[in-house]
């Protein structure tokens, strides 16, 4: 046997050595393939916020701002400071007093927000990966407004610059959303007041996960109801293995491994360039989250006390399908009390289907046929197949009554096909991601440019400039969030149908 032995040896000895070979090469690829690291790629800032803080020195919410006046302040030091000026770096976010340096904006919403209500209930807001407070901002503004007290976390590693993303946790993020609503909880001044968490993306997971952990005991108060918008619901693909990819990246050449992307900065509230932990963390949280999701069916108990969810998201989406929004969270939450809202594409008849990859119609039609799901639906669709208007069509949990339809009173702009995963939390009005820009404004406008010429001519890549920004329908899902919220979340719509 000893010949097996060493035959066998010598295999897994052939196959280590292909394996370097080939992530040798990779490496090689992916490096070369990258523009140069900056100093917002390579700067590592040591005054962030982790887990195991909350149970040392950062014992709460105001604790957390406080150092996150000194990360700011450390941001200002060691980057800012470093990164040249002039009208070469107009649209570089890092370059002091550029078009997109957001520290000329009042206020800077990369940082945490706090807005004063008055006792009707508190409200969480938790951005996405790479994202800041201010993809949410707008709603969290118009929830105040209605009486909500409100916070806008930034989560750590965001709103700094892109390296924040390589060293940060999922669990950093968590423990960050745990001092927030205990935060907030304090600050409600009556028992009877409503506690509410909208996630946007991966703060749909983090929101989630807070969640479960509140119906385990860990924490006091289990939220009343969830919002989550364009939710990342178990994440797979090439994310599973960023953790390899970034382990490698501490070998001397290989420092771009560090990136799947490497991009100008000239968004002043979002990282152009997204870390190989980023996609490493978001895979994490959403498996973590997903396993603690199924085992629901064994805790009865606690399934039954799962708060209400209300999903908006569109029927095409490039980081999360529907078919996992459903198979994989609300089939599995507790039925009767939950909702998903459909944005489809434009089915004007302009719109030649021969020019689509993949037509989400099918899915969306399975779904409504349905007549034994355990949660309701609303597809917000044209109202017919030569229309740019559109309608919201209901279907009730358990439904086989035709569906319902409602003439929103809004239509699909010029040459729009679809929304996006980005696009749901924005105004057409937003001064950054909206139709149009806000008048004379000294920065910079990201949203509906519609830009013409020869490739390769813009610093802005194509596939960038051609992704919905902004939701013309979003009037109507700030009226949803606002309905959601009432005593009891959700149900009065039901009963009503």
């Amino acid at each position: 046997m000893a010949w097996l032995r060493n035959r066998t040896l010598h295999l897994l000895a052939g196959f280590s050595a292909g394996l370097l070979i080939a992530l040798a090469v990779a490496g090689f690829n992916g490096c070369s393939s990258q523009p140069p690291l900056e100093v917002w790629h390579t700067e590592r800032l040591n005054l962030e916020f982790t887990a195991n803080q909350s149970d040392d020195e950062i014992k709460n919410y105001n604790n957390y701002i406080i150092l996150e006046d000194k990360l700011f302040n450390q941001l200002d030091e060691k980057v800012y400071t470093k990164t040249e000026t002039g009208p070469d770096q107009l649209l570089n976010r890092y370059s002091p007093g550029s078009a997109a340096d957001p520290r000329g904006l009042d206020p800077n919403w990369n940082r945490s927000f706090e807005l004063e209500g008055n006792g009707r209930g508190g409200v969480l807001l938790l951005h996405g990966m790479s994202d800041s407070p201010y993809s949410l901002r707008s709603l969290g503004e118009t929830l105040n407004r209605n009486g909500f007290h409100v916070i806008g976390l930034r989560l750590p590693g965001h709103g700094t610059a892109p390296s924040g993303l390589k060293y940060v946790h999922w669990r950093d993020m968590a423990a960050a959303v745990g001092l927030a609503i205990e935060h907030l909880y304090s600050g409600l001044g009556s028992a009877t007041a409503s506690l509410h968490i909208i996630g946007y993306s991966t703060g749909a997971s983090l929101a989630l996960d807070f969640t479960l952990k509140a119906l385990e005991g860990k924490y006091p108060s289990v939220p009343d109801s969830l919002v989550l918008i364009s939710p990342a619901i178990r994440v797979h693909g090439a994310a599973r293995f960023a953790g390899t990819k970034s382990s490698l990246s501490a070998l001397p050449g290989f420092e771009n491994l560090a990136w799947l992307t490497v991009m100008d900065e000239f968004d002043p509230y979002k990282y152009n360039s997204f870390a190989t932990n980023a996609g490493s963390q978001v895979h994490n949280v959403t498996v973590d989250v997903d396993r603690r999701i199924q085992g629901l069916n064994r805790q009865p108990s606690i399934a039954r006390e799962f708060p209400p969810v209300l999903v908006l998201k569109s029927t095409v989406d490039s980081t999360v399908t529907t078919d996992a929004v459903v198979d994989n969270l609300l089939n599995r939450l507790p039925v009767d009390r939950n909702e998903l809202v459909l944005f489809d594409i434009n089915r004007q008849a302009a719109i030649k289907s021969t020019l689509l990859v993949s037509d989400p119609g099918p899915l969306t039609n399975r779904l409504l046929a349905e007549n034994d799901l355990p949660f309701a639906i609303t597809f917000v669709t044209n109202t017919n197949a030569y229309s740019n208007a559109v309608e919201a069509r209901f279907k009730a949990p358990h439904s086989s009554d035709p569906l319902s339809a409602e003439p929103l009173g809004l239509e699909w702009p010029r040459g729009v096909v679809s929304l996006s995963h980005v696009a749901l939390p924005f105004p057409p009005d937003d001064p950054l991601y909206g139709k149009t820009p806000a008048g004379e404004q000294e920065h910079i406008f990201l949203g509906d440019m519609a830009l013409k010429g020869e490739r390769g001519l813009l610093k802005v890549s194509e596939a960038w400039l051609l992704r919905m920004r902004y939701n013309p329908f979003y009037s109507y899902l700030e009226k949803r969030v606002l309905d959601w919220f009432e005593e009891p979340a959700g149900m009065k719509r039901f009963d009503s149908e």
